[in-house]
């Protein structure tokens, strides 16, 4: 399972994650919501 994240680390990952949009604007894909969460998730979790 994954480790717990205190709201310093969800905000963090939040904000990183919005500038990478902002920097990077995509088409819309047929991927949905929660994938594409998921899918960003993993990027910042290896990242850090």
């Amino acid at each position: 399972m994954a480790q717990k994240l205190s709201k310093e680390q969800k905000k963090a990952m939040i904000q990183k994650a919005e500038e990478e949009r902002a920097k990077h604007p995509k088409k819309k894909s047929g991927v949905s919501g929660f994938e594409t969460i998921d899918q960003d998730a993993k990027k910042l979790s290896q990242d850090n």
